[in-house]
Formats: C-alpha cells, structure tokens, sequence
C-alpha cells in the first residue's frame, strides 16, 4: 500500500471516478460476477440467495473499512509495510467474523444448503472466510489503490519537472541580472570624469530599472513594460555611445498586452549593440527593436542591427545570451522559438511566441 501526500488524495477523491463511485462499482463488480459463477455452477437458488446476502453484507463493510484505514495511513504517513499489514488485519477480521457466521447459519439452516462438499465446520468455514476476504483485499487494492498509485506517480513526475524547471529559470536569470548589471554599470562608468552630470541621471535611470526588477516578481510581464523597461536600458546605452548608437523603436499598439517572459529581449539587445551596431567603421550603428503579430495571434519580436553581421565565432563569444533566451523560452514558453538571421548588412534576433504559450 503505497504512501500518496494528502493532496494529492484531495485531487483523486474529486477526480472524475470518485472513490465512492469507485467503491460502488467494485461492490457490484464483484457480486455480479460471484453470482454468474454460482449460475453457471447450476447451484441452487436458495444457496445463491444466502451467498449474495453475505457478500452484500460484508463487501461494503470491508471497503470501508479498508478505503477508511488507507485514508489514516495517508494522514500518519504509515510506511507501505505498516499500511499493507494493517490491511491484512483488517481483510483477517472481517473474514473470520462473516465466515464464523456462514458456518454457524450451515450448521442451523440446513435448507439453505450453505454446507461444503467436505462437510460443515465453524473451523473450515472461518478459514474459506479469511481466505475470500483476503481475495477481496486483492480486489479491492488493484481498483482502489493501482489507478491512484499510478496518478499520484504521474503527478509526482510533473511536480518535479516543474521544480527542476522553476530552478533552472532561477538560474539563469540569476546569472543573467549581474551580467546585465555589470554591463550598464561599466557604461555609466566611462561617463563619470568627463559628464558626471549625465552619470547622475544615468544611475537614477539604472536605479528605476532594478527597482522594476526587484519588485516584479511575477515570470511573465506585457509587452509594453517589457518595452517600456528597454526604453531606459536603451537611454543608457545612448548616452554611453553618444553619435554612435541609436534606437529605433516600431511596437505595434496591438501587441501591448501580450506576455512574455521578464527581461527575455534584454540579452538580445546587448547582443545587437555589442557584437552589431558599435562594429560599424562610420559610428552609425542602429539597433530597431520590433514587435507585431501574426493573424493566428502569435507574437512576433525582432531585435535588428545594422552591423558588419556575426561569423561562427562571434556566435560563440555571444552565446551567453543567446542561449539563455533560447533556453528560457523551451522552459517558460514550449510554442515558442528563437532564430539568428545574419548577413552583411547586419543580424536579426528573431523570437516568436505562440498564443497559449
């Protein structure tokens, strides 16, 4: 007898085969077909009747009471062995008791003919008893505790990807918000001697963006603060490469609301502006961040450069964060996809998320 978490009991019992209707169907289950072999046997119908009429009498009592000690053996969290003996006992005692009173009614109601080929016997009776609920025990087990064992595994098994998921999501955005960190503060750095004053206001700047960061825990966030998030992110960026950066920003309003993970484009901009727009030899680099969607409602965003493009081995001194918005989407967004178009005239991050991702 297997030990499920109390919750997950809570699930099964309001499952679409709950345990009472479970129980019933079992009860009726097993009668119907006790009584086709008493049929088939060609047994009196005297003797059919008082076998029905204890089965009827003690199958409901032993599915209670083991449906009933199964249920404390949850909530005191017994060992398998402990639960699988107490039901024994249980199936044991009943038993003996019902088959005590079918060899007492054979011994005094000889009409119903109750009597084994062997002769009637309180001892044998008890035993065929015991032995019958013991059977029923295995019934009951297989309906009862088998589709249960069987869901509470499956359950069990999605839990612990989605733990091992959430863990992975934590790290990787944990190494992602030092690194972008690290970066926005090494851009404001080189303006502290020569514009301490436009330092100033770049680190009220970075400060409204960690505080976003901070109090945003939510995995997924709009577009439009995802955006609007970048705006400042980008202001930095200008400021720190004055005449040789700039944006350019086309959000199409109809894609405003859409959710997307928190701070998946950023990687891809520090991407655009570090290995695209300031490679370019006339300082002109320009980065164009899209957003629309598509008629069946999947959202489209493109972070687009106009640099020299990326060559194998840019890929792989870039591929932190590549990587990271490719991993995160497989974990926080199964339909969506991430794609590198790169040529000569510069490179284009490409990510799409489908509705109900």
């Amino acid at each position: 007898m297997a030990v499920f978490p109390a919750q997950t009991l809570a699930r099964d019992s309001t499952g679409p085969l709950p345990r009472v209707a479970l129980g019933v169907t079992v009860v009726l289950g097993v009668l119907l077909l006790q009584l086709t072999t008493e049929l088939v046997a060609g047994r009196e119908s005297a003797r059919i009747l008082a076998r029905m009429t204890f089965m009827a009498a003690e199958l409901p009592i032993l599915m209670f009471a083991l449906s009933a000690a199964f249920r404390r053996s949850i909530r005191q969290r017994m060992s398998a062995i402990h639960g699988l003996t107490v039901g024994i006992a249980i199936a044991t005692a009943i038993g003996s008791l019902f088959g005590m009173l079918h060899g007492v009614a054979a011994l005094h109601i000889a009409q119903l003919r109750l009597h084994f080929p062997n002769g009637v016997s309180i001892a044998r009776s008890t035993l065929f008893g015991v032995l019958n609920a013991q059977l029923y025990f295995g019934v009951w087990a297989l309906a009862f505790v088998y589709p249960f064992a069987v869901e509470s595994t499956r359950v069990r098994a999605l839990e612990a990807q989605q733990l091992r998921t959430q863990a992975e999501v934590a790290r990787l955005r944990a190494h992602l918000e030092p690194h972008f960190l690290l970066n926005t503060l090494n851009a404001i750095a080189g303006l502290v001697t020569e514009e301490p004053r436009e330092a100033r206001r770049l680190l009220v700047c970075l400060g409204d963006l960690l505080r976003d960061a901070v109090q945003d825990t939510s995995d997924l966030q709009p577009l439009e603060d995802h955006i609007a998030w970048l705006h400042r992110y980008a202001e930095i960026l200008e400021a720190r490469h004055r005449g040789s950066l700039r944006f350019r920003w086309e959000v199409a309003p109809e894609c405003a609301r859409a959710m997307l993970p928190r701070l998946l484009l950023q990687p891809l901009v520090e991407n655009a502006v570090k290995h695209g727009a300031l490679r370019r030899a006339d300082r002109a680099g320009e980065v164009v961040v899209r957003a629309s969607t598509k008629s069946d409602g999947t959202l489209v965003c493109a972070i687009e450069d106009n640099g020299p493009g990326i060559v194998d081995s840019d890929v792989r001194k870039g591929a932190f964060g590549l990587q990271a918005v490719k991993r995160r989407l497989e974990l926080e967004a199964p339909n969506a996809s991430l794609r590198l178009e790169s040529s000569g005239s510069g490179t284009r991050s490409i990510v799409e998320i489908g509705r109900g991702s």
